[in-house]
């Protein structure tokens, strides 16, 4: 699926069961609070922090899933093709840091 088909697929999905997008706001809101539970297994998983007994049925996969829809909802509610601006971003990235990472001292031997 492109990035241009999901944005569809979230529309039509908000259209049918939705009701309406959330408003900007809520949806910033919401996409914090998402982050915020990929931060919470990450810091668990990997990190020095343990599990509590409530939260071992946790996914990693269905919180970055639910951290994408929300910032698909976003685009969608302020005319951002995420394509696009994807492209854009890695062109920026690849333009900006052609040399760098591969010269950082810090990156090698890992």
């Amino acid at each position: 699926m492109t990035l241009k088909e999901a944005q569809e697929n979230v529309h039509q999905w908000i259209q049918r069961f939705g009701v309406r997008y959330f408003s900007e706001l809520t949806n910033m809101a919401i996409l914090m609070e998402e982050v915020g539970e990929v931060a919470r297994i990450m810091a668990r998983t990997y990190g020095d922090q343990s599990f509590k007994a409530a939260d071992e049925q946790v996914n990693l996969a269905d919180e970055m899933a639910d951290v994408l829809f929300v910032l698909i909802c976003l685009a969608n509610q302020t005319g951002i093709d995420l394509e696009a601006a994807f492209e854009q971003n890695l062109l920026k990235k690849t333009q900006r840091d052609a040399d760098r990472h591969q010269q950082n001292p810090k990156l090698k031997g890992e």
